[in-house]
């Protein structure tokens, strides 16, 4: 008999795929702002950047939900109960499409009025407001494809979601190019994101079927697609602590946001490059805490307490290893990996020395979240949330305001490292002093 894989081998064998898909999810967003900025010009970057917070604010409740979701099947999974799964699924996408309908018709209705309470700029505000409308309206498409690629890692399946996000990513980088062209213009990568996970659904749904997968949306999964209360109640238990945590960090940057447009339209350009670098450090990071929630998940499901802490200690080193090299590389050629983004050389000094601010806070973000992300496994969302919260609250936003009428722009970025490491100190704390201490138990 073979002797078993080593942990790490097995984090890392889930984990790799799953930060391929985050990255591609990101790419998608960095090669349209670069056919944007170099197609179009700076301003409708600047324009598309406007929206990031809001964009942020939505995905904050769709990935609640699927956080909520994918523990359960993940405990499900690793308890042998499968019949489970489709339940939670079905559920899962039910409340999904309800939510993301309601965000799309009032969102799209009222997309101008959203982006003038931003405070976005004049010259910027219609080429905004067009892009908001449109990313709104056709919310629905990208929820459903975000939860069905999350709830199917929680089986331990993270190949697939990669197959999914390639293929999406693959038609939307052709398409943007070509609708820009067309002189569809600013919502150009809208439409092109739109069209894309349309397709990719129909062909993730062949494919499940196909494979007869866990996930498949056969009769079985699409009897569950309705409202069932009790299974509501504990993805919410899970879910809603972790939704209202991204929103107030949503919530966070619009105020930093607005901050940020009171420095003008360079600075809000500025902002949205910084932003999509310092996003491929977080979605590591981030990785790493959903790959420690889901084989925590299912390591809790099996009612092995000893591979969940091996799992905590895997997170913390890849985090360390991982998050903390992509910094390291980013610190070596800041200019030329933000001149991917902005041509303009004004907009390009500004963003660079944003960058050298703020972004080695994302590895300390990143051992909060892996502390978090354990918690979070055993259905505890609450308390680490709470803690998150004060940090943004108490600590992030009262220096932003204080250290940008100080020290200007760079006062605003300085606000992400003080609040990453009060994160991590108080995660740390109370995942030590506290929760590892209490009986863990399975939700399924």
């Amino acid at each position: 008999m073979s002797a078993p894989r080593p942990l790490w081998k097995n984090f890392l064998r889930f984990l790799a795929p799953l930060m391929l898909s985050n990255a591609l999810q990101s790419l998608f967003g960095t090669v349209s702002n670069v056919y944007l900025g170099h197609m179009i010009g700076v301003d409708a970057l600047a324009a598309v950047s406007t929206f990031f917070p809001v964009f942020f604010f939505l995905f904050a409740f769709v990935m609640g939900l699927s956080t909520g979701a994918t523990v359960l099947i993940g405990q499900a999974f690793g308890a042998g109960k499968h019949d489970r799964i489709k339940i939670v699924v079905g559920t899962t996408l039910a409340v999904g499409l309800l939510l993301s309908m309601s965000v799309g018709l009032i969102g799209g209705l009222f997309s101008r009025q959203l982006m003038m309470t931003l405070a976005t700029p004049a010259d910027i505000l219609d080429q905004a407001s067009t892009y908001a409308r449109i990313m709104l309206l056709t919310m629905p498409l990208g929820f459903t494809f975000l939860l069905m690629t999350a709830m199917i890692r929680g089986v331990g399946d993270a190949v697939t979601p990669l197959l999914a996000l390639a293929l999406s990513t693959a038609i939307g980088l052709v398409l943007t190019p070509i609708l820009i062209r067309g002189a569809i213009g600013i919502t150009s990568p809208a439409w092109a994101a739109a069209i894309a996970n349309s397709l990719t659904l129909l062909a993730l749904a062949a494919y499940l079927r196909r494979k007869k997968h866990a996930l498949a949306p056969d009769a079985a999964l699409l009897r569950h697609v309705r409202l069932n209360r009790a299974v509501i109640g504990q993805i919410l238990g899970i879910g809603l602590p972790s939704a209202v945590g991204m929103v107030v960090m949503a919530v966070a940057e619009l105020v930093l946001l607005g901050l940020v447009n009171g420095f003008g339209s360079d600075a809000t350009a500025a902002y949205g490059a910084v932003n999509q670098v310092m996003g491929y450090t977080q979605f590591t990071a981030m990785s790493i805490s959903i790959a420690v929630s889901i084989l925590g998940a299912q390591a809790i499901g099996g009612g092995d307490r000893a591979r969940l802490d091996g799992i905590v200690r895997a997170g913390l080193a890849f985090n360390l290893v991982l998050t903390g090299g992509l910094v390291a590389l980013i610190y070596l050629a800041p200019r030329a990996v933000l001149g991917i983004f902005i041509t303009d050389g004004a907009v390009l000094d500004l963003a660079k020395g944003l960058l050298l601010v703020a972004l080695w806070s994302s590895v300390p973000f990143g051992l909060a979240t892996t502390f978090s992300g354990a918690m979070r496994a055993a259905g505890v969302a609450l308390t680490p949330m709470l803690l998150s919260i004060f940090a943004i609250v108490a600590i992030e936003l009262p220096a932003a305001v204080m250290l940008s009428r100080s020290i200007g722009l760079a006062g605003v970025w300085a606000a992400y490292p003080i609040v990453f490491c009060a994160m991590f100190v108080l995660q740390m704390g109370y995942y030590l002093l506290v929760w590892r201490r209490r009986e863990i138990r399975r939700l399924v």
